[in-house]
């Protein structure tokens, strides 16, 4: 698995929008401001979020992204594929070709840490992230 900046930012920005008043929308410049993510990068990746139906954009003055479900209905899988990211571990990419066309010695191993990661992630949602983070900060 290569989770990249492209995943990590997602992430963030989607709990950025996900911890702002509900129903006020958000602009990306004001994400790129709190966390340090640059405008154009945003952009692209609410782009994809977009077409996932994860956020909604809202035009004219007063616009932004809105989530477009709940943070509870929202979790890590799917905002990680929306900006087409791998939560592979195998080179092969299932394909049991990873050793001069063999299956190679270790490709369970990876398939079972690939099956861990990814339901870690789907039982993760945005909710959870934020009410973890606002307990360990004692709010």
């Amino acid at each position: 698995m290569q989770l990249t900046t492209k995943g990590r930012y997602a992430i963030t920005a989607m709990l950025d929008l996900a911890t702002t008043k509900p129903g006020i929308p958000t602009t990306l410049e004001i994400i790129s401001e709190r966390q340090n993510i640059s405008l154009s990068y945003l952009e692209q990746l609410f782009s994809k979020l977009r077409r996932a139906s994860l956020v909604k954009s809202v035009r004219g003055p007063g616009g932004g992204y809105l989530l477009d479900a709940t943070a509870e209905n929202i979790n890590l899988t799917q905002i990680i594929e929306a900006v087409d990211e791998n939560i592979d571990l195998r080179r092969c990419k299932g394909m049991t070709d990873c050793h001069k066309g063999k299956e190679c010695m270790s490709h369970r191993l990876w398939c079972e840490v690939s099956d861990q990661i990814r339901t870690f992630l789907e039982n993760k949602t945005l909710q959870q992230v934020i009410d973890e983070y606002n307990f360990n900060k004692g709010l």
